[in-house]
């Protein structure tokens, strides 16, 4: 393998972590509602759920997606 990388970051950037963090608050709290048979906030959770890319690739256009300007990477 070469030394340079064109590794594009595994999703470490905050776009993807806010993505991921709104789908999964969306995730739980839609299961919960499900064990307890409410089924419109099943459906409002699913939104959430389909939410969270949206604002993750508006994130990402904005500039904090892993080769955005915004971005800062950590080291290991």
């Amino acid at each position: 393998m070469s030394a340079e990388s064109s590794d594009p970051g595994h999703g470490h950037s905050p776009a993807a972590w806010t993505a991921v963090v709104i789908m999964l608050i969306g995730v739980i709290a839609g299961t919960i509602a499900f064990w307890f048979e409410q089924p419109w906030i099943v459906v409002a959770c699913g939104v959430v759920v389909v939410i969270g890319p949206i604002v993750g690739a508006i994130m990402a256009k904005a500039g904090y997606g892993v080769n955005g300007p915004k971005y800062q990477p950590k080291g290991h």
